[in-house]
Order: structure tokens, then C-alpha cells, then sequence
């Protein structure tokens, strides 16, 4: 049952970890190179930058594309005509929804890295509150031994030198205390050989490093893919509302977007390579990266924590747990001898404390045979292997997937974007009439951009009969002027200046200038009669039609100057 217990507690290498680890490792002239985890090989690293280039390179000849494709954009001044472009638009739709599905795969995997990492760095801890504790209990018990039972002995020692009339009993005393100091030394020395492997070992800069990283990069990493996000829900906006300053927020901005996902790509890419070459056996690189005070076989022993391989410490533990029992009874002697031979100086608090500082030792002794058992550590090993190498590495895998697809969607996406918002004009003025127009002769548009201008001016009827019919024929319905078309501005002028003038001459508005006003309205009411029957004239008159533009003067441009 507990061999069954263990098995279940070794680390597997998960499958990920082997495909990463056996994608080709090469330098700069192509030659495949060791793929070790080794962080500190040159060589090695460089094969991992190779990796890495990949997706930067592909990014720039992305770039590329994109900025020819964005250049004869803009160097196309030629009017388009108007188009349908409601497959652009759900293609973008579509493809704006499939990007914010790659990107929640980022942010999913960026939660799974992020407990990964978490759950490492408590193991971590854990692993390192063993050590410091295996440390501290042996550094305890030398301190013990050295700096209070060695010195009490000595005092001990001191006091004995009185003569007594009892030879022997001395002899016994004396041999007792010199046997309870040499099992001090040995108490003493066990300790320190179990606390020298384990001296060079602290992890608790790297825990802290690593904790100041993750607590950096796991926000930078959620903002930066919540801002592609929201750049998606632009697009998606734009789109419903047929934005065209919305479309092109997204061609500028997206271009960014596929710079960072490209560069997260290669960043995740060389990382997970890493990491799948280190997940493939982490205790060989735990042996190369431990101090060489620890030894291999007690790095093997608690890294595997089989059933086969004996403690390296059970040896010295025992020793030294022998040295504490033996000092026990050593000093029961000295103390029962001690009571008989010098009743008289008081020895007894001396050798009570001494008596207290042994059990110390003896009880720190048992206490550190349970903590330098491997099933603790083992334990915490295989959950940081695990959280790292199970947890940390599917997280980093999914947000390298991601990273992957969102660039490709990003490129293609800000391509038909490009493409969309150049057939999107602004809205158009429904009220303007096109000169050119071919439904209008030439002769009627320039009418109708007179009437149109004199309606602004308010100089002019707002509305006029449609069309007449000219004959019994089935002829062409044309639009007409049907009242006579005002005077040009020129004209106008004079006529007023003529009317002060002789308002002036006849005494002003109440003056003699009456006559002249109302010779005025007399012309104006000849001018409307003529005018009258020049149209009462054009229904009996077939055939007019042709002469119709020769009769009523049009505005030209002239007439305003």
C-alpha cells in the first residue's frame, strides 16, 4: 500500500514536454545542437533565439505585405462606384468573432500559467522551509553541544579536581565525564555533516524574484489582451454601424495588434521550448545546478524517494542520536557520583541544567529524523515539477496557440478592413443635382441650378408645375420655367439706383416721386401682361419646343457678375 502511495507521487513527463523537447535545436549555421536545458550555454540559448525568430520573421514579410497592400490604398485616387459590401462585412464579423475566440484561449491560458506558477513558487517555499529547517535544528544542536554542554563539562571538570578520600569513585566519575564529552564531540561533528550539504542551498532569492515576475507579468499579459479585445469589439461596432471612422480606428490600431501577437508568439515559443526541454528530466538539471557540497546521491534520494535507496543521513543521524543517549547516561553517572563525592559544594542546578540540555539535544535528534525523511520534500518536488511542468506548460501552450491564430487573424482582418472602408463614403447631399446629369438636357440642368440657387436666395417660387405638353403628339415631358426669370443682378441695380434718383429730384418718399414709382409698377405690369401672353401663345404654336431656349433666357454665370 505505501510503495502503491509512492508510485502515484513520482512526476511523469507529460507528452508536451517531449514534443517541445524534440523540435529541432540549431545555431546560426544550421547545425543541430545539444537540446539540454543548460540556461547557461550560449550555444544553447542560441538555438532557442533561432526558435524564436521564426514568427518575428514571419511578422516582418507580414509587415511587408500589408504595407504595399496599404500603399496602393492610398496612391488609388480613383472615384468608386457604388457597391454592395455586405460580404465584406460579415466576413469581418465573422472573423472579428474568431479572433476574440483566440484571444480568450490567451487569457485561459494565461489563468493556468498564472496557478501554475503560483502553486511552484509555494512549493517552492516549502521546499525551502525544510532545508531551513533541517539547518536550523542541526545548527541548534551544535550551538547546544559547543557553547552550553562543552562548557559545563569543563566547569564540571574543574570542580572534580578537589581531592575526595574515595579514589575509585573519582576514577568512575572522571572516566563518565570524560566519556559524556567525547560524545558531545561526536554529537557535534553528526550534526555539521548533515547540515554541510544542505549549507549552500537558498532558495529564497529565487522565490522572491519569481514572485516579483509573476506579479508583473500576469497583469501585463491580462491588459494586453484585454486591449485586443476591445480592438475586436471596435471592429464589431464598426461594423453593425457601418463606421467607416470606426473601420479605419481598427487599420490603424490593428497593426499593432499583430506586431504584439506575432512578438508574444515568438517569445511563448522559445519559452515552452525551454520549459518542455527542462520538464524532460528536471532532476539531471538539478544535479548539474545544485552546489557541489550536495551530494548526488542525496539530491537522488529525495528527488525519487524510492523504496530501494537508503537515507544518506540515516548513518550520521544514528551516530549522533547514539552520541545523545550515551550523554544521558554518562551524566546520570557524573550525577549520582557527583551527590556522593561532593555533597558539600552545591552541584546539583549545575548538573540539572546540564541534564535539561541533553534532553535538548536528544529530542532535537528525534525531531530530525522525521524532517530529513524524503517523503515531505519529495512531496513538495513533485508538485512544483508538476504546477511547472503539467499545469504551467498546457497554460503556456494555449497561449502560444493563441498568440498564433490572433496574428493571423489580425493580418487578415486589418487586410479586409483596408478594403471595406474605402467603399464607405460619407453621406451624400440628396438635395444636390449633378449638371452632368444624363436624364436632363443640357439647356434644363442649367435652369435647374439656377432655380435651385435663386430658391436658396429666396428670390424665386419654391415649386413650379412639373412639365407640359407640347402638340397632340406623344412628346417628351420637359420641365419648364413658367415664370419669367428675374432680372439679373446687374439690372437690378440700376433700376434702384434710377428709382433714388428721381426720388430724390421729386422730394423723397412723400414727395413728387410718386409719379415716377408708379410709372415703375406701370412698366412692371407691361413687363407681366407681355409676359402672360407669350405663354397663352406657346400652346397654340406646335413645334415650338426647338425655339423655346432662344425665347426664355436662362442665367448663366455671367448674369450674376
Amino acid at each position: 500500500m505505501a510503495g502503491g502511495q509512492q508510485q502515484q507521487e513520482q512526476y511523469t513527463v507529460p507528452q508536451l514536454a517531449r514534443i517541445f523537447h524534440n523540435l529541432p535545436h540549431l545555431n546560426v549555421s544550421l547545425h543541430s545542437v545539444n537540446n539540454t536545458f543548460n540556461p547557461h550555454s550560449e550555444i544553447y540559448l542560441e538555438s532557442l533565439g533561432i526558435l524564436g525568430s521564426i514568427p518575428a520573421a514571419w511578422l516582418i514579410l507580414t509587415l511587408l505585405v500589408l504595407l504595399v497592400y496599404l500603399v496602393t490604398r492610398c496612391c488609388d485616387r480613383k472615384p468608386r462606384p457604388r457597391r454592395s459590401i455586405a460580404l465584406l462585412k460579415c466576413s469581418l464579423a465573422i472573423l472579428a468573432l474568431l479572433c476574440c475566440g483566440a484571444v480568450a484561449v490567451g487569457l485561459y491560458g494565461n489563468d493556468d500559467l498564472h496557478n501554475g506558477l503560483i502553486q511552484l513558487i509555494s512549493a517552492a517555499k516549502h521546499v525551502d522551509g525544510i532545508i531551513m529547517s533541517i539547518r536550523n535544528q542541526t545548527g541548534t544542536i551544535e550551538a547546544t553541544l559547543k557553547q552550553k554542554i562543552q562548557v559545563q563539562l569543563t566547569a564540571l571538570e574543574d570542580a572534580f579536581d578537589e581531592p575526595t578520600s574515595n579514589k575509585t569513585m573519582l576514577a568512575a566519575l572522571l572516566a563518565a565525564l570524560t566519556s559524556m564529552k567525547l560524545n558531545t564531540s561526536v554529537a557535534a561533528n553528526r550534526s555539521i555533516e548533515m547540515r554541510r550539504p544542505l549549507s549552500g542551498i537558498g532558495l529564497a532569492g529565487a522565490i522572491g524574484m519569481g514572485e516579483k515576475i509573476e506579479q508583473l507579468r500576469w497583469p501585463v499579459t491580462m491588459a494586453v489582451l484585454s486591449a485586443l479585445l476591445v480592438l475586436c469589439v471596435v471592429l464589431l461596432v464598426g461594423v453593425a454601424r457601418h463606421s467607416r471612422c470606426a473601420l479605419i480606428t481598427f487599420s490603424v490600431f490593428g497593426l499593432f495588434a499583430v506586431i504584439v501577437s506575432w512578438l508574444m508568439a515568438s517569445l511563448y515559443l522559445a519559452t515552452s521550448v525551454a520549459l518542455g526541454d527542462l520538464c524532460v528530466s528536471p532532476d539531471d538539471y538539478l544535479t548539474r545546478a545544485v552546489p557541489s557540497t550536495l551530494a548526488s546521491e542525496v539530491l537522488s534520494y529525495y528527488t525519487h524517494c524510492e523504496s530501494t535507496r537508503s537515507n544518506p543521513f540515516t548513518q550520521r543521524l544514528r551516530d549522533g542520536q547514539r552520541a545523545a543517549v550515551n550523554m544521558r547516561l554518562n551524566l546520570n553517572i557524573v550525577t549520582r557520583l557527583a551527590d556522593d563525592l561532593f555533597k558539600s559544594q552545591q552541584l546539583q542546578p549545575r548538573l540539572s541544567s546540564l541534564m535539561t540540555d541533553v534532553n535538548s539535544v536528544d529530542r532535537l535528534m528525534s525531531n530530525l529524523a522525521t524532517i530529513l525523511d524524503c517523503k515531505p520534500l519529495h512531496k513538495q518536488y513533485v508538485n512544483a515539477a508538476k504546477s511547472l511542468c503539467h499545469l504551467g506548460l498546457y497554460g503556456l501552450t494555449f497561449m502560444l496557440l493563441a498568440s498564433l491564430a490572433a496574428g493571423l487573424f489580425f493580418t487578415v482582418l486589418v487586410w479586409v478592413d483596408s478594403h471595406t472602408w474605402i467603399y464607405i463614403r460619407k453621406r451624400r447631399d440628396y438635395h444636390q443635382v449633378d449638371e452632368q446629369d444624363p436624364f436632363l438636357p443640357p439647356s434644363a440642368a442649367s435652369q435647374a441650378i439656377a432655380a435651385r440657387t435663386l430658391r436658396g436666395q429666396g428670390s424665386y417660387p419654391p415649386t413650379a408645375p412639373p412639365s407640359i405638353q407640347i402638340g397632340n403628339k406623344n412628346a417628351i415631358k420637359q420641365p419648364l420655367l413658367l415664370t419669367p426669370p428675374p432680372p439679373s443682378y446687374a439690372t437690378a441695380t440700376a433700376r434702384a439706383r434710377q428709382l433714388h434718383e428721381s426720388m430724390l429730384k421729386g422730394g423723397g418718399v412723400n414727395g413728387g416721386g410718386a409719379g415716377d414709382i408708379k410709372s415703375a409698377q406701370h412698366n412692371q405690369q407691361s413687363a407681366s401682361g407681355r409676359a402672360e401672353h407669350h405663354r397663352a401663345g406657346l400652346g397654340d404654336q406646335p413645334g415650338q419646343y426647338a425655339t423655346l431656349s432662344k425665347q426664355c433666357k436662362t442665367l448663366e454665370s455671367s448674369d450674376f457678375y
